[in-house]
């Protein structure tokens, strides 16, 4: 005989704090320097993370947090040398599993602000599983995820965001995988905020983290970056002017989405998709205004952005307001301990038990004590 417990639905609250309301700030004045630590910065000459750490150290003085309530985790690659070098807590911790180290965190303190930095071996890889429930739970952290489309250092294999066909020393006549588009991705496990910026471009990148860091919830920010050794050049056509301008579609809430000299191109709905259509041939009614909050249009957004670059879509993508599992898991745990009365005999002993003996079990103990 078996009893069954009914499921009880719970109403979860959504959440009323912003993503840095819980971390202690300072009065202190903040610069760049505050957030540099002592240590070398040991990446080759040319590459994209020296652009991304001089933003990062630019931005956090505007965030006026204390810096021992800033913690920094990440994996294994080039990027994840990143916390070496910021003036804050840190961790280098081990391949992939940067999202529940920092799940791990953001649950027992909320009163840290914790990032991620990752790449897009160490994230889609190994790292893949842990990436997609950190956005799935949507817990309150905000990954950094570096994409240079190549493994640098392990000095040039093909990484999941590799091109089809891509030449390296691990597929030497062409990769046969279809690559991740990670913001794709990202909105597939439902993530509540998804960004995309280029490492060169600060401005942009430095407002994208603004809106992450500001987020409660689980904030994912893909960042294109050169590897200069092993993937020179892979995104020079979205730097170049005179290709950029028509490739390069930053993305604001609220506006129509309109971009090149003059705003002479427009994204425009084509089926269930959009598409790119000349501003003067369309009804101003039929340029596409973005609504972060509408995931079918983030998602349909994501897919313009293909592998041969030939549109690129950046900026904030997606932001809705969900509960954070790390919210949620403190108020259940604190209920449970308000709610009192609880006894570890109890707990071990008063529920259903077996007696097992030379491998058969003898019979069940029901709560009352009763054999069945």
């Amino acid at each position: 005989m078996t009893s069954t417990v009914p499921s009880r639905a719970v109403d979860l609250p959504s959440p009323k704090l912003g993503g840095l309301d819980l971390v202690p700030t300072t009065d202190e004045t903040q610069k760049a320097k505050d957030f540099s630590s002592d240590q070398e910065v040991r990446w080759c000459p040319g590459c994209g993370d020296y652009a991304v750490l001089a933003s990062v150290r630019s931005f956090l003085p505007e965030l006026g947090l204390k810096r021992e309530n800033i913690v920094f985790v990440s994996g294994i690659g080039c990027s994840s040398r990143f916390p070496y070098y910021l003036d804050t807590y840190g961790m280098h911790s081990i391949h992939g599993r940067a999202p529940a180290i920092a799940t791990g965190l953001a649950v027992t303190r909320p009163d840290l602000s914790v990032w991620v930095v990752t790449g897009d071996g160490d994230a889609l890889s190994i790292g893949g599983n842990h990436l997609i429930h950190a956005l799935r739970r949507n817990m309150n952290i905000t990954i950094l995820l570096f994409n240079n489309r190549i493994y640098g250092l392990t000095k040039g294999q093909y990484s999941p965001t590799s091109e089809v066909g891509k030449v390296t020393k691990s597929t030497p006549m062409g990769s046969l995988d279809a690559p991740f588009n990670p913001v794709s991705l990202a909105l597939g496990a439902e993530a509540t905020f998804v960004g995309r910026a280029l490492d060169s471009d600060r401005k942009g990148l430095t407002e994208v983290l603004r809106q992450a860091a500001a987020h409660r919830g689980a904030s994912l920010v893909e960042i294109f970056q050169d590897c200069p050794i092993f993937n020179d050049g892979s995104f020079d056509v979205l730097r170049k002017p005179d290709q950029s301008e028509s490739r390069v579609i930053t993305v604001r809430h609220g506006e129509p989405i309109t971009f090149g000299n003059e705003g002479r191109h427009a994204v425009v709905r084509k089926g269930f998709g959009l598409a790119v259509a000349p501003t003067a041939e369309v009804a101003p009614e039929d340029v596409v205004v973005h609504d972060a909050t509408d995931l079918e249009l983030s998602f349909a957004l994501s897919r313009l952005s293909d592998q041969a670059l030939e549109h690129a879509v950046f900026g904030v993508l997606r932001q809705v307001v969900r509960p954070t599992y790390d919210d949620l898991a403190r108020d259940q745990v604190q209920r449970a301990v308000d709610g009192g009365g609880a006894d570890l005999l109890e707990l071990v002993q008063g529920r259903d038990t077996w007696t097992v003996r030379d491998g058969a079990v003898l019979g069940a103990v029901g709560r009352e004590g009763v054999s069945r």
